[in-house]
């Protein structure tokens, strides 16, 4: 069971806290005359700068007062500094285990992002404006990944301003103290241009002329050398936004029956928005599709920002208040159901507008639509008592945020989990079967080069579930910190692929996976049959000199393992042994000296069929260890294996089978060839004269025997080239 949680990573921060992090980082780094970091007390993970017995500013962890978990289900650690006035001194990046980083984005475009935090008003930005876009432009490629960095930041340090009672924002600001109630009117249906006029449905109105003379002010050069075309009064985009939290303003936009749909769709503690939108820019776009997240869009209320998945989001065609205009896109949009808002309360829509400058770069401004719902639906009071002290709820918010997000990206990859599913069922009943496959050789050999195609390009290029050895060791030192089950969920397919190994480790040991379902070996097999069949002579190693090799893969992964303890940050970087992250996940796209390397072994893997595999593999080896595991022994020998024959030994594509015959288990890749030779009445001497034996004393029957399945197989001798069909 263990061995199902070797999943991705779980999250760096189980064993980093504040005190951990300034341990490393000297205050005049962020402080200059300061003199030491002192923790505030009351138990909150806040450290004041002092200058003396004066206190200059004060740092804390994005992650101890706010969820920032991105595309890698893992928390992005970033510590803030910030002044008395509330203003950010300095953002530095602790730990991240972002994949879209990760995977080619070069880390220190992340790190300059976030120090472009460096003496902005973060509060006035959100107490005064409702949110602002990031001070510095997002990074191309990381859209979702900076705005969860760009969000943590602002609401982490109006939480630990409130806490420490900055730049106004106490328990005791009078704007704290008025509390604003809905009042659910349903007495009226009105018409569109009602609704617009007594602020129910609010606009924002971007011309060419507006959006080019906002990408002046931005100052980015290329993008403004790239100006929209067109009349500079023609549309843009046309935008209007309206909450539904009162059934009037619903029942109006909706129409009677898209209405019924909303009250049986609409949850407890839900919230929903009508966004309508014209013009030539989408308020959608497209990365919706891909990543399930619209990131053009998002509410922002005291600070706090909501974002829309897909999951909460219905397409509507029309609005159907009386004289509503048409519109290119309607959307009905709900937050999710632990999400904190009062719709009574103002609160703005934030239209990210991109333009692209390079065929991977874009430049991004922000638009805010002011919202606040009519006074006749508003009841404004003052509470009676004093504010309570604010209690952490963040264990509970996270906790409920990350089940929410591998159950969210479940439900999203659901094809993808079927495919894979059904893919590794089609591979276990093979197993379950192969005496009665391998004995049809052409079968056989078109199945393998299928799966094997499926491997490399679905599995792995396409929906990037390439197994690594870090998992391993994340898993390794998780066991000795924070163990959480909602962190191993965020991959759903390489979850299921873990899986997989755990039950067929037992079976038939790591073959199974390294053999048919790693995307890197099948790249490496793919490519040897191409070139034995262009003719590329193949290169066999010497068994005293190929057991001397194969136990090196063991000591790099030894020696991986044992640099984990020390270091996770350093193991995983030295994990770049493994070429899978450039060939597979990165599709080749990376610098010089990555792609030198993943040719080099592929070069060698020409003339050294699985060299990759065969020696340096450190996952390989990884699953070897517990595949000492396995209960049953599938493959099938003859007592004259080894002695004399040495057919399935040369024959063999790693050379896993000894000159005595025996089968390596921790070397078997499981490919079934031995197994083929094992049935094949034309190339194994004991079935060759087992079949001479029985011609002796019965020919005709005999000879129907030998060449009942004939129609299956093929001759084929050993030495030769296995064909590419």
């Amino acid at each position: 069971m263990l061995a199902c949680l070797l999943v991705v990573a779980v999250p760096a921060k189980a064993s980093e806290t504040i005190q951990d992090v300034l341990q490393n980082t000297p205050v005049t780094s962020f402080f200059p005359d300061a003199d030491r970091w002192e923790a505030v007390g009351g138990g909150q993970p806040i450290h004041a700068a002092k200058e003396q017995e004066k206190t200059v500013g004060y740092a804390f962890l994005n992650t101890d007062f706010v969820g920032a978990v991105g595309y890698s289900g893992k928390p992005i650690v970033v510590l803030v500094a910030l002044d008395a006035n509330g203003q950010i001194v300095n953002a530095k990046l602790v730990h991240h285990a972002e994949p879209i980083v990760l995977s080619g984005i070069p880390e220190q475009k992340i790190v300059d992002f976030i120090e472009g935090y460096r003496g902005t008003d973060i509060l006035k930005m959100a107490r005064e404006k409702g949110g602002e876009p990031p001070p510095v432009d997002i990074v191309s490629g990381a859209t979702v990944t900076v705005m969860v960095i760009d969000d943590s930041i602002k609401r982490a340090s109006v939480r630990v301003a409130k806490i420490l009672g900055l730049a106004g924002m106490t328990a005791d600001d009078p704007t704290e103290r008025i509390k604003r109630t809905l009042i659910l009117k349903d007495d009226e249906i009105y018409d569109w241009d009602t609704l617009v006029g007594n602020g129910s449905v609010r606009r924002l109105h971007l011309s060419l002329g507006d959006i080019n003379k906002g990408f002046r002010a931005h100052g980015n050069a290329k993008a403004i050398a790239r100006p929209e075309k067109g009349k500079p009064e023609g549309t843009y985009i046309d935008l209007y936004v309206a909450s539904l939290a009162v059934p009037e303003i619903a029942r109006s936009l909706l129409g009677k029956f898209e209405y019924r749909n909303y009250e049986k769709r609409i949850q407890e503690g839900q919230n929903a928005f009508l966004i309508m939108g014209r013009g030539q820019y989408s308020f959608r776009g497209s990365g919706y599709v891909r990543g399930g997240i619209f990131d053009r869009i998002q509410i922002v209320q005291d600070g706090e920002t909501i974002r829309f998945i897909d999951r909460f989001y219905k397409n509507l065609g029309r609005i159907e208040a009386e004289n509503a205009p048409r519109f290119d896109e309607v959307g009905l949009f709900y937050t999710p159901p632990d999400t904190v808002f009062n719709p009574a309360d103002p609160w703005q829509l934030q239209l990210l507008v991109q333009r692209a400058v390079g065929a991977l770069e874009k430049v991004f401004i922000a638009y805010d639509i002011s919202y606040q719902l009519p006074d006749a639906y508003v009841k404004v009071t003052a509470p009676q008592v004093a504010a309570q002290p604010v209690v952490s709820t963040r264990t509970a918010e996270e906790i409920a945020a990350s089940n929410a997000l591998w159950q969210r990206i479940w439900m999203q990859k659901l094809p993808e989990i079927g495919i894979l599913i059904g893919a590794i069922t089609l591979l276990t009943l093979v197993f379950f079967v192969q005496n009665q496959i391998v004995r049809r050789t052409i079968l056989t050999d078109r199945l393998r080069i299928a799966f094997l195609l499926f491997t490399l390009f679905w599995i792995g290029f396409y929906a990037q579930a390439q197994l690594s050895v870090v998992n391993v060791l994340v898993f390794a030192n998780a066991l000795l910190t924070d163990f959480q089950w909602q962190f191993f969920l965020m991959e759903p397919l390489i979850f299921i692929l873990w899986c997989s190994v755990a039950v067929s480790l037992l079976f038939w040991g790591r073959g199974a996976f390294c053999g048919w379902l790693c995307p890197f070996g099948a790249l490496q097999e793919l490519l040897n049959k191409l070139a034995r069949r262009v003719g590329i002579k193949q290169v066999t190693v010497p068994w005293w000199l190929h057991e001397r090799l194969w136990p090196i893969k063991y000591i790099i992964f030894l020696a991986l393992l044992g640099v984990s303890v020390y270091s996770l940050h350093l193991a995983e970087t030295l994990s770049e042994i493994e070429p899978f992250r450039t060939s597979i996940v990165l599709r080749f796209m990376r610098g010089w000296p990555y792609l030198l390397f993943v040719f080099s072994l592929l070069a060698a893997g020409l003339f050294i069929e699985r060299f990759y595999c065969r020696y340096l593999c450190p996952l390989g080896a990884a699953l070897a260890i517990p595949g000492k595991l396995a209960m049953f022994n599938w493959l099938k020998r003859y007592n004259n294996c080894g002695d004399p024959c040495q057919k399935c030994a040369q024959d063999c594509m790693v050379q896993a089978i000894d000159p005595q015959g025996n089968i390596n288990p921790n070397e078997c890749l499981y490919c079934l060839n031995c197994q083929q030779l094992y049935y094949d009445k034309d190339v194994c001497p004991v079935v060759i004269h087992a079949l001479a034996k029985a011609r002796k004393s019965d020919p005709k029957a005999n000879a129907t025997v030998a060449d009942g399945d004939s129609q299956y197989r093929r001759p084929r001798r050993l030495n030769q080239p296995r064909p590419f069909e």
